[in-house]
């Protein structure tokens, strides 16, 4: 059995979530979610407790048994808390600004790049160099985290870019090894 698929997840109060065959949309404080989910997967709502089962021992059945748990906790956590990306950006002269709700970077090409937020995105800018990517969908927020972060990925000589709050970029020595061994 999934030990995943199998715990359940707890409802906070204030969340509401209906269940119509296969559809589950769940409202919060933050917003409403709605998703498709497999039809084989059987969610019941007892209270305050959402639980997953799932058919049978197929191998099928196992993979989806603890993808549609996942998938509804962090619907659940999404309406209630929100999701948020941290993104830094390093190098001499890069910098992000904020107009309205779209994101201006400079980040070190001849032109300032401009990213439109996903529906659901917001942005909050730490400084210059500190991005925050808030929204109540996870996909949806780590999907534009990877969209800003491929605009400039972390130089492995340099270190400049940028990258993911707590990102280790290992740093490699260069061509000075070539030079030593030649008279």
């Amino acid at each position: 059995m999934s030990r995943i698929g199998k715990m359940p997840v707890t409802v906070p109060s204030g969340v509401t979530v209906n269940i119509k065959g296969q559809d589950i949309t769940v409202k919060g404080p933050k917003g409403e979610l709605s998703r498709s989910l497999p039809p084989e997967m059987l969610v019941k709502v007892e209270g305050a407790v959402l639980t997953v089962e799932r058919p049978s021992d197929a191998k099928k059945h196992r993979a989806y048994h603890g993808l549609t748990r996942s998938l509804v906790a962090n619907m659940v956590e999404g309406v209630s808390k929100g999701f948020e990306k941290t993104l830094e950006i390093v190098g001499v002269g890069f910098r992000a600004e904020k107009a309205w709700e779209k994101l201006n970077l400079r980040i070190g090409f001849s032109h300032q790049v401009e990213v439109t937020p996903l529906p659901g995105i917001s942005f909050t800018i730490e400084g210059t160099n500190r991005i925050k990517v808030r929204g109540i969908d996870k996909e949806v927020v780590g999907e534009m985290a990877a969209e800003i972060r491929a605009l400039r990925p972390p130089d492995h000589y340099k270190g400049k870019g940028i990258r993911y709050s707590g990102e280790k970029v290992h740093l490699k020595p260069g061509k000075a090894g070539k030079v030593v061994g030649r008279k």
